[in-house]
């Protein structure tokens, strides 16, 4: 993990995390007992970068990623853009699409700040991801389209094959 976030520090990114399943399936996995990392399909490096907003420059930073560490399912995605692609309103930092992802335990960004040392966000905390409890955020429990995104991720990834001591709600409040 030390090895991709050097990697993604490499490139400045303005407000630059790596986030969603990257951390979070390295907690499950922990908390599963599990001896070697479960393979993700991707992993997304978010950024936000208000003046440049074409997604080619998302390409060449990939382009980038891979120059430096071939292999690596890298995913790169400028949040001053991705409102659009998501049908919402425009985020205004990299930390305001992260609160809005669907569930709380996804919702978590990693990265190293000029010495080195690790900086986490969690928006929502990290109660759930530590408890095992798959929730989504007040975001997609604000309306009902939303809600049904939620379960149909839910319904998608199947999280529970992997990990099978998830508890999975349908509402904030269970």
């Amino acid at each position: 993990m030390m090895k991709l976030l050097k990697t993604v520090k490499v490139l400045n990114l303005p407000d630059g995390w790596i986030c969603a399943g990257f951390v979070r399936s390295k907690i499950w996995d922990t908390l599963h007992g599990y001896g070697e990392r479960t393979t993700l399909q991707d992993i997304d490096v978010i950024y936000y970068d208000d003046k440049n907003r074409d997604k080619k420059m998302e390409k060449q930073l990939e382009k980038t990623l891979i120059s430096l560490l071939p292999n690596v399912p890298w995913s790169v995605k400028n949040e001053a853009r991705m409102h659009s692609r998501n049908g919402v309103e425009p985020y205004i930092s990299s930390t305001d699409a992260i609160a809005k992802f669907p569930e709380t335990a996804t919702a978590l960004g990693i990265k190293l700040d000029k010495q080195d040392n690790l900086v986490l966000i969690a928006p929502h905390g990290i109660k759930d991801v530590i408890n095992l409890t798959v929730r989504p955020t007040p975001y997609f429990t604000a309306n009902k389209e939303r809600i049904a995104v939620y379960e149909n991720r839910i319904q998608k990834k199947n999280w529970k094959l992997t990990w099978n001591r998830l508890i999975i709600t349908q509402h904030i409040n269970e």
